[in-house]
């Protein structure tokens, strides 16, 4: 059972990565099979039902497109 959720607004996200590495358990990717409004592959989680909810992700992202609930 996950602890946590990531919700991602993807057509604010701009696809830098910085998230990924911030993942402990690297569960993040881009999208390479999609593009957002601006043009951009933005991030996704692959394996959500591994999410602990440490919101890293959502510390590093510097256009705050990331919000995690605590299960």
């Amino acid at each position: 059972m996950p602890k946590g959720r990531i919700i991602v607004d993807v057509d604010k996200c701009k696809g830098c990565g910085l998230c990924l590495d911030a993942c402990p358990l690297h569960l993040l990717e881009l999208a390479n099979d999609t593009v957002n409004k601006k043009g951009y592959q933005p991030m996704r989680i692959h394996t959500p039902e591994k999410c602990i909810g440490c919101a890293n992700c959502a510390m590093m992202c510097p256009d705050v497109v990331i919000t995690v609930e605590k299960l």
